[in-house]
């Protein structure tokens, strides 16, 4: 969409306030979207807003991978993860999005998952994985702070996501950058802290 501009050449405040309102009733950030390139705008605007048929259509036409990053490096399947948009994350891994795929700070989709507690998604990623050693290199992915999906899961004290991937195999014992294991950042009497410090002592 062109930016109108006043007579004298600059862009009036009133028409950036009133482009920025239209992309908000869509539900859209509109600095995220200029970031994003034009061929995946409307890729990028499905998966955040979780318009599965929106998707459908926008992954029907694309010219490219369903893997390319929209924004910060993130790929569809890491946004609709974030936004707990469950429909849009299966139909993403049915079109073949990569569930190991890494943003610009070395998160993979289901980081995004974990910190947002979306357990059925978390459970839906960690199925669809192409065996077990899939398994343990998404449970095993730092990022740039060194924090696993378990605890991004803890942080945000998800005891559901935080049970789920202990039982898949997560280890409570890894030390993130600053050297704190997942335990470490749940807060105290959370019923997450109990669950990690039961993991550390068996």
């Amino acid at each position: 969409m062109a930016v109108p501009r006043g007579g004298n050449g600059l862009v009036d405040e009133e028409d950036v306030d009133g482009e920025n309102a239209l992309f908000e009733e869509n539900g859209i950030d509109s600095d995220a979207d200029l970031d994003v390139p034009p061929h995946l705008r409307d890729l990028a605007a499905a998966v955040q807003t979780g318009d599965v048929v929106g998707l459908r259509s926008a992954l029907d036409v694309l010219d490219g991978s369903v893997d390319e990053p929209l924004e910060d490096g993130d790929t569809a399947l890491h946004l609709a993860s974030l936004y707990g948009h469950l429909s849009c994350v299966q139909l993403l891994l049915e079109r073949g999005a990569n569930v190991e795929v890494k943003d610009e700070d070395g998160a993979i989709p289901l980081h995004d998952a974990c910190a947002g507690g979306f357990v059925e998604i978390v459970q839906l990623i960690i199925n669809r994985a192409s065996g077990p050693d899939c398994v343990k290199r998404m449970l095993e992915t730092v990022d740039v702070e060194g924090d696993t999906p378990l605890h991004h899961a803890a942080r945000g004290e998800h005891e559901d996501v935080v049970r789920f991937l202990l039982a898949s195999g997560a280890s409570p014992r890894m030390t993130n950058s600053y050297g704190k294991t997942p335990g470490e950042l749940a807060d105290s009497n959370t019923e997450a802290k109990r669950i990690l410090e039961a993991a550390m002592s068996c």
